[in-house]
């Protein structure tokens, strides 16, 4: 837990930050916000009486790495045709290629 805040305000914090991430990362398909909000609700308000604060920290961290998982891996992609898929990558996903290269540089 963060030192700056108390438990219910990392609680809160990571609740709206996955929501946030949700949004952008399922943006424009209503089937996939829709079961993403259920599901983050829904394991938050499971866990909504944990009193042990070792167990909140935990399903603090937990939380922020299923955000981190979201916003980092997941791609979308969207049906054109029966066997074709048009992958729809986010800014914060593309990143620059770097070339390999299978015999050293020689240090002249």
């Amino acid at each position: 837990m963060h030192a700056k805040y108390g438990t219910y305000e990392c609680v809160l914090k990571v609740f709206k930050v996955l929501h946030r991430t949700r949004q952008n990362v399922f943006k424009n398909d209503t089937r996939s916000l829709d079961a993403a909000r259920l599901k983050i609700n829904e394991e938050f308000k499971s866990n909504k009486d944990e009193t042990s604060p070792e167990k909140i920290a935990e399903l603090i961290k937990f939380a922020s790495d299923v955000e981190v998982i979201l916003r980092t891996c997941v791609l979308q992609g969207v049906f054109v045709d029966t066997n074709k898929v048009l992958l729809l990558p986010r800014k914060e996903l593309l990143r620059d290629n770097v070339p390999f290269c299978d015999t050293p540089k020689q240090n002249t």
